[in-house]
């Protein structure tokens, strides 16, 4: 699996998350961890920011980034793997960025 694949939710909650975007470098391959940042159905919970919660479509599926909600999961607690958002990674990059900034210390 690899950074920005967009994962199904196979949690509990996989009705109001139907995905995970996997947001942790290749380079910890070897764990059998991944940090994830959950993708929330925008009608269950609207963005509270536009940059820091950012909307992507996903299956026909309005879901919005919640980097407030990131937390890491075993990789076999990972559904299927639905696309990659690599190449609209600069607005997932720019949500963390805004989540740990020290502008607001």
């Amino acid at each position: 699996m690899s950074q920005f694949d967009v994962h199904r939710n196979i949690g509990a909650r996989r009705q109001t998350t139907p995905y995970v975007v996997v947001i942790q470098s290749r380079r910890f391959d070897r764990s059998r961890n991944r940090v994830v940042i959950p993708m929330v159905d925008k009608s269950a919970e609207p963005p509270i920011d536009p940059q820091l919660n950012p909307s992507f479509e996903i299956d026909r599926r309005s879901v919005v980034l919640h980097p407030l909600q990131t937390v890491t999961v075993s990789a076999d607690q990972l559904g299927e793997k639905v696309c990659s958002l690599a190449d609209d990674s600069d607005r997932i990059i720019a949500a963390i960025d805004l989540l740990i900034s020290r502008a607001w210390g």
